[in-house]
């Protein structure tokens, strides 16, 4: 807890952002540091309410009183300690996680919650800005070989834990540069590529290999891997986008999200991007389909690139702007929110289906959608609400369904399940193929960033027992 008396005394502390209007002439993060005695403050908010539900909503099992007290009594180093106990990425999490934390925790029931998010981003980049972040290598080496295959969220926590258990890891990437999702999927506005790129040069420091543009499965042919490693940990993702199937789905000017954010990120890193090949919002009509974090990030994009017009549309009903009684507390609950992005401008609009889109000359011009109301959870046709949309950019932000699976999990021969994702043990993440084990999007379906990292860290402690017949590992 903090100070007894904190949650009583102090509303809840909010990082500032810069301004929509500045912040969208650049890709730089938007929201600004606090001070130290805000983080003190915010911290004292936290309850002395017996059981910490936030521990519990938090996939990592962060143990959020103790550096939220540690914050408020101003000890740094003690704050970081407990902080890296459970996370080893916690300046990523304190930047892109959505925070189930917060919405478990008791203050919450009747209050603001705290404002856990943010205090973990500021211990973790106060840590680093005090040197307390350093290398751990392992105390001793074991002689196994572990490869893990992909370098997002998932990839690195495994590769981080299993380096630190003593093991010899070399972490593959088919991209040329290293951090999954993290460095081609989440702008730069919500994640700069230094806070990736400085715990990677970390983990290189404790002895993890990395090598960048190899594809297992095509550069290196899934046999020879397992010939070289005593195990294989999987992180390759789920990388496999919903389409949308209507007519005017092959226009010009219609393509998945992730290839419009990598492109823009690939740009925002000096990269050269082929004229022919360029997918730019500028000066066109927008629109965005699907309402996740995919979606906002796109919408954030197309503001930076000078779009005319962005509109966001939505299958689902408009979520209610308090929580909602299906979704009661702890769990994470249905209701309305923006991001930093729908605050930058543009129109969202829920209960619309897609039926075609059409074109000139081979591109994009209009979208043509319905409204429709959800009847025993399926979408049914509002007749008379039809609606047309200038269109000359579709962004396709409709999530992911299942990894890849020519290459590497054909030539592993590893089974899936109904979803077409890798079949794990639960209990001990290996896959249907012994020594071959599991972990992130690949295993368990689109998720959340923090899922990802927590299946690292669980893959990893149980590749090191299979590997050791004990581990250490949390």
């Amino acid at each position: 807890m903090g100070k007894i008396t904190g949650f009583l005394e102090y509303e809840r502390t909010d990082a500032a952002k810069r301004p929509p209007e500045l912040r969208i002439l650049d890709h730089r993060e938007l929201e600004l540091p606090i001070s130290a005695e805000a983080l003190r403050q915010e911290g004292a908010r936290c309850m002395d309410c017996g059981i910490p539900f936030c521990n519990t909503g938090c996939p990592l099992g962060n143990l959020i009183p103790d550096w939220n007290h540690a914050s408020y009594e101003g000890r740094e180093a003690d704050a970081s300690a407990l902080l890296h106990a459970t996370n080893g990425f916690p300046e990523v999490t304190g930047r892109v996680c959505p925070a189930p934390c917060e919405a478990a925790c008791v203050l919450g029931i009747g209050a603001e919650p705290v404002g856990i998010k943010l205090i973990e981003r500021t211990i973790a980049d106060r840590a680093w800005e005090a040197g307390l972040v350093v290398p751990r290598p392992p105390r001793r080496a074991t002689g196994r070989r572990v490869a893990v295959v992909g370098s997002g969220p998932a990839g690195l926590s495994a590769a981080q834990q299993l380096r630190r258990a003593g093991h010899e890891v070399t972490v593959f990437e088919r991209a040329d540069r290293l951090g999954g999702l993290l460095t081609y999927g989440i702008p730069d506005f919500k994640l700069e590529k230094r806070v990736v790129q400085r715990r990677v040069e970390l983990m290189r420091a404790e002895g993890v290999r990395f090598e960048t543009g190899v594809e297992v499965g095509r550069d290196l042919d899934a046999v020879a891997l397992r010939e070289r490693f005593h195990a294989v940990v999987l992180a390759i993702g789920a990388r496999v986008p919903r389409d949308l199937e209507v007519p005017g789905r092959e226009l010009a000017g219609v393509h998945f999200a992730m290839d419009y954010l990598e492109q823009e990120n690939r740009r925002v890193a000096g990269d050269a991007v082929p004229e022919g090949a360029a997918i730019l919002a500028g000066g066109k009509h927008v629109i965005v389909i699907g309402g996740g974090d995919t979606g906002s990030d796109c919408i954030g994009t197309a503001h930076r690139q000078g779009a005319r017009s962005v509109t966001n549309l939505e299958l689902l009903p408009r979520p209610p702007d308090e929580r909602s009684p299906t979704t009661p507390w702890p769990s994470w609950p249905l209701q309305y929110r923006e991001s930093s992005s729908h605050e930058e401008g543009g129109q969202r609009e829920f209960s619309i289906l897609t039926e075609r889109l059409e074109g000139k000359g081979g591109a994009v011009t209009s979208l043509h959608a319905v409204r429709v109301r959800l009847v025993g959870g399926r979408p049914e046709r509002m007749p008379g609400t039809e609606l047309v949309i200038p269109a000359e950019l579709v962004l396709l932000a409709m999530g992911f369904v299942r990894p890849e699976r020519a290459g590497l999990l054909e030539q592993l021969g590893v089974a899936l399940d109904a979803r077409g994702n890798a079949r794990v043990d639960r209990r001990t993440r290996m896959t249907s193929v012994p020594g071959v084990f599991a972990a992130g999007d690949c295993q368990r379906g689109q998720s959340l960033v923090v899922w990802a990292l927590a299946d690292g860290r669980s893959a990893a402690r149980e590749a090191d027992r299979w590997l050791m017949g004990e581990t250490e590992l949390p």
